[in-house]
């Protein structure tokens, strides 16, 4: 059944006279806040709730102060003197809702029984619901009496079942029947005139159906990851209810809130409470091996935290780039992130050490360090969904460097096709977080790759991953013994440096090749039960090593280093003379193209 604006043309006058209230207590979150603004404005009565919307949240300001859901906030708050709230999910379907309150309870029940019947005799399945839902609204819009006109809320839990994200030729049936109902009620003014919303909450605003959420009628609220303050409000509720936090915790409430970046108030809970009932007290190495736990657990397993031994000083070679991010860790570390840049482009040749750069960057810099996985899925709509969870939890955990291994495959691009826009869309929330300014030195990522020229210019721009830092091969003989002396330390293997040949760095051996080497010698030792390498041993593996092909493909991905570059001081003394003659960048710049076209060919 739908509502015919012309049925109640008749009683619009006596709709356009009933007055809203706005009046938001200071205490509530942002969110509800502009919910009551953009309904008591008329702008919206369909609200989409997305986000840490399973989340604890305050429910009152006055004491004693309690924590509950979204959901039970929504009850007894926002709809806390509404005639009937309603909940709907697919498991239990459609209920009243007065949370604790049982008299108001009972006087939901009555009214309700007189409109649409006995709660006992409502139908379970969702289309059936939203007929009757849709019977209750027009009733209540042809009511005469405004006396009796009820002030009516649905809350719609985990709405992304009852309206998925889907392709247009799956909306022919039930689905697009659901749609086109919610599209009706969010759109029709005689509803937006009276007391009724309609609330659905959603984890992930990807997975509700786009149709929906693009409406212009429709808003879609974030309801965000619980900020320091809120931590150490929870912090203090929890030590206030019995005066046991000092027995849970080596923390105060304030440093507690502030260790716990990137944890809800329901993973906070956890920690807590497995604290109490396990009688161990929580100290730094148990907060951050529970605290690494629950953060991945948030964030749905799309993240892997990185906690390597090694720092700047172990990292050898390139001496201009290592120099830039040691300035930058100590910058991070007196907690100036206003001069921290956006993100790092680390390129170069494979085998150059891009990956073990950002390992040492990440244990100088002193803030945590995660790896993004792979979080893109074969399902419609997935790949967004785990994206925006993924950027959630990295928003709130800020500050945080995130490593992206293989950039230019793992981001996509504006033209990606094939996959009915998902890599684009990919692109765009990448980018779009890449360049807010106000998570400068919160979000610090760091994009490797040895195919820079694939990476989106979007990407690479001023303001996003700003500071480009190559890498290169060892280029003489001093720099390659000291890597191979780094490489034996890095694998508990003892190496004398009197051992090396001369002559090493003609070779053109990279970081990898050099490990390789370094692990057959140790291999060859260990074998004859021996625990350090001889000279014999260091030859045989020398002369057994074959590298990787090189070739114009390392070729091409030097120039390609060289071409992104951002500073001169990051060069070895060769490509800064090279770079300093007439015309130079064109001539790389036509070079590089005409290795494309050989290895194309």
């Amino acid at each position: 059944m739908s509502i015919d604006p012309s049925a109640v043309e008749a009683v619009a006058p006596a709709l356009l006279n009933v007055e809203k209230s706005a009046a938001v207590p200071a205490w509530f979150p942002g969110w509800a806040r502009d919910f009551a603004e953009q309904f008591y404005a008329g702008a919206s009565c369909l609200f989409v709730l997305h986000g840490n919307v399973h989340d604890l949240v305050r429910q009152s300001d006055d004491p004693p102060v309690t924590y509950g859901s979204v959901a039970d906030f929504l009850t007894s708050q926002l709809f806390g003197n509404w005639d009937v709230v309603l909940r709907h999910d697919l498991s239990h379907g459609l209920r009243v809702f007065a949370g604790s309150d049982g008299d108001r309870l009972r006087k939901m029940v009555s009214r309700l029984s007189e409109r649409i019947g006995e709660p006992k005799a409502w139908p379970r399945d969702p289309d059936a619901i939203l007929d009757l839902l849709d019977r209750l609204i027009q009733s209540n819009l042809m009511e005469t009496d405004p006396a009796k006109r009820l002030s009516i809320a649905v809350v719609f839990d985990h709405a992304q079942y009852l309206a998925p994200s889907s392709d247009l030729a799956q909306l022919s049936g039930p689905l697009g029947s659901r749609l086109v109902r919610l599209l009706s009620w969010a759109q029709n003014p005689y509803i937006k005139r009276n007391n009724m919303s309609f609330c659905l909450l959603s984890d992930q605003l990807s997975e509700v159906n786009e149709r929906l959420v693009g409406s212009p009628h429709v808003s879609a609220l974030a309801v965000p990851m619980p900020d320091v303050v809120q931590r150490k409000a929870f912090a203090e509720w929890f030590d206030g209810r019995d005066g046991k936090l000092g027995n849970l915790t080596d923390f105060t409430p304030e440093q507690l809130a502030d260790l716990t970046s990137g944890l809800n108030l329901v993973s906070l809970e956890r920690l807590l409470v497995l604290a109490e009932r396990a009688h161990v007290k929580l100290d730094a190495d148990s907060l951050k091996k529970l605290k690494k736990g629950l953060i991945e657990r948030q964030a749905r397993g799309l993240v892997e935290f990185v906690e390597p031994p090694t720092t700047m000083d172990d990292f050898v070679g390139n001496e201009g780039v290592k120099q830039r991010l040691i300035e930058d860790a100590k910058l991070l570390a007196k907690g100036r992130l206003d001069a921290a840049p956006m993100g790092y482009l680390i390129c170069g040749p494979v085998g150059t050490g891009k990956t073990y750069l950002a390992e040492c960057f990440a244990g100088s810099v002193g803030v945590p360090c995660v790896k993004l996985r792979n979080f893109r899925s074969k399902y419609v709509g997935e790949t967004e969904g785990n994206l925006e969870q993924l950027l959630n939890v990295l928003r709130a955990m800020g500050p945080v460097v995130v490593v992206i291994d293989e950039a230019d495959a793992a981001l996509g691009n504006r033209e990606g096709g094939g996959d009915s826009g998902t890599s684009s869309r990919v692109f765009s929330m990448i980018a779009s977080q890449m360049g807010d300014t106000r998570y400068r030195g919160k979000l610090i990522w760091m994009l490797l790759t040895s195919r820079p020229d694939l990476l989106p210019i979007d990407l690479k721009r001023q303001g996003r991953a700003e500071v480009h830092l190559p890498l290169f091969n060892p280029p003489d003989d001093e720099e390659v013994r000291t890597m191979f002396l780094a490489m034996a330390r890095k694998n508990k293997f003892r190496l004398d440096p009197a051992l090396l040949p001369e002559g090493l760095s003609k070779h053109g051996f990279s970081g990898a090749d050099i490990e390789s080497i370094v692990l057959s010698a140790k291999r060859l030792a260990l074998t004859q039960s021996r625990e350090q390498a001889t000279a014999d041993d260091l030859a045989h593996a020398l002369d057994d090593f074959v590298p990787s092909a090189q070739g114009l493909e390392k070729e091409k991905q030097e120039l390609a280093a060289v071409l992104e570059c951002t500073s001169k001081s990051f060069l070895p003394t060769e490509w800064k003379d090279r770079l300093n003659q007439p015309d130079a960048r064109a001539k790389l710049q036509e070079r590089m193209a005409a290795i494309r076209r050989v290895i194309e060919e």
